[in-house]
């Protein structure tokens, strides 16, 4: 359920993006330059180093072996100038500081980057400004600086209150020190600290997951990110679980655990608005609201993901780009042309609608009609799944909702969101090949006019 969910999504937003129609291609300019798509973006910088590898952890991280803050600080700042050049955006509406444990790195590198974007386009009076925080004395002594150097609100990643679980998980902190670093980040950024927690570790019950939610609650601020624990290929966890050494709850346990915290969540004021996501009082992450929405965003730094179209090289599609993995390796490469980029792919339009549904889905609001109609003004939603019988099907079970307002889950539905979405692929990708060849929609300027184009 959940866990296969976050899996899906990670699936599209993957560098080698694998859709049911590769291979598909049609004039696409019509919709990849509407200026509603092309003007803004939001940025990530992802900043590859940590002190030590998590048991569980298979993303993109590395143990440094020399301290070389200054050139990374360099070549973050070179690339985010030049992705900036080659986006021509007007606008960066949010910034997310990720890693890898970027509260490592020292304050003026957010200084520095925040100034080259500055420098470059404008950065929204409101924009969000986050940082990934790791909740050790060592991150927590440098929050007030990192708030002077333009940072507007933390994400921390506390994962678990009991100790043992932090120890079992390779996590270098304990649990005073995360409920330490809350406090002090929600002294210097009320109402904008979010905090990740992890379910489905091993040993863990829905009684002890119940009773650490509780004590969570009565700590946090107004965002709660919930992630069940996935086990990964190559990491110390997944070997420990395949050999026997390590048990982890049952599949339907976990999933006891996700409904658990939905209510509890609930019944203490925080709005579910993501599969993974709550928030109380309206603090939702704009920034992960801007990928779920299918906006643009450039990533910046090894291993960043992008979705933006390069207008600053005649470029009319957008593309989904991944840097270069390595960090010595995305060093020379940001030296010798100024950018790591290592993989471009041209997204076609099928390809677009099917991020922009999958992503959208996850919203507990999911898709308007009208948000859907900026990318596809010409197949709407009832269009495209109106007369399915497996859609209709979800939706007399109750797990779908396709009216007036849009497309979107049901409370139930949510949880099973990747048994849902296969069915919405097929038929997003049914329809769409099926279409006649007749004129397309292009946006010019905010206007709108009919042409004809190749399929």
């Amino acid at each position: 359920m959940f866990k296969l969910t976050c899996r899906a999504a990670g699936r599209v937003l993957s560098p080698g993006l694998r859709c049911f129609s590769r291979g598909v291609t049609e004039d696409a300019s019509e919709w990849a330059q509407s200026p509603h798509l092309t003007e803004q973006a939001s940025l990530y910088v992802h900043w590859p180093y940590c002190l030590r590898r998590c048991s569980y952890c298979n993303f993109n991280k590395y143990i440094p072996k020399k301290n070389n803050d200054h050139i990374m600080t360099k070549c973050l700042q070179w690339e985010t100038d030049t992705l900036l050049q080659l986006s021509q955006v007007a606008c960066i509406t949010s910034v997310f500081f990720g890693g890898g444990t970027p509260s490592l790195t020292h304050p003026s590198t957010i200084a520095a980057i925040l100034e080259t974007l500055s420098k470059r386009v404008r950065l929204s009076d409101e924009a969000e400004i986050t940082l990934e925080v790791n909740p050790t004395p060592s991150g927590m002594s440098k929050l007030d600086d990192f708030v002077r150097a333009g940072v507007n609100r933390f994400s921390i990643g506390i994962q678990s209150l009991q100790d043992e679980d932090l120890k079992s998980l390779g996590r270098d902190h304990s649990s005073q020190e995360a409920l330490k670093t809350i406090e002090e980040a929600r002294r210097l950024c009320p109402g904008r600290v979010s905090v990740d927690v992890m379910f489905g570790r091993p040993k863990q019950t829905v009684e002890s997951w119940e009773k650490e939610l509780s004590e969570l609650l009565r700590v946090c601020d107004d965002h709660v990110s919930l992630y069940q624990l996935t086990l990964e290929r190559g990491t110390q966890l997944f070997k420990q679980v395949q050999c026997g050494e390590v048990t982890v709850p049952a599949e339907d346990v976990t999933a006891e655990m996700y409904q658990c915290a939905r209510k509890t969540l609930q019944q203490h004021g925080f709005l579910q608005y993501e599969v993974s996501n709550f928030a109380r009082h309206n603090s939702v992450s704009h920034h992960n609201m801007s990928y779920w929405r299918g906006k643009q965003y450039i990533g910046v730094g090894p291993g960043a993901h992008g979705r933006f179209v390069p207008l600053g090289e005649g470029g009319v599609f957008r593309e989904a780009r991944t840097q270069t993995l390595e960090p010595d390796v995305w060093i020379r490469e940001v030296q010798q042309r100024g950018h790591g980029t290592r993989r471009r792919i041209q997204l076609s339009h099928l390809e677009l609608l099917q991020e922009v549904l999958v992503m959208g889905m996850r919203m507990t609001r999911g898709i308007s009609h009208k948000h859907w109609e900026l990318f596809s003004p010409e197949m709407g939603l009832h269009d495209i799944f109106g007369a399915s019988m497996d859609v209709q099907e979800l939706v007399q079970s109750g797990q779908l909702i396709l009216d007036d307002r849009g497309l979107c889950c049901s409370w139930d539905g949510l949880a099973l969101l990747d048994s849902i979405l296969p069915t919405l692929l097929v038929e997003l990708e049914r329809h769409f090949l099926q279409r006649p060849h007749r004129d397309h929609s292009v946006f010019t300027d905010g206007q709108t006019k009919t042409t004809s184009s190749p399929q």
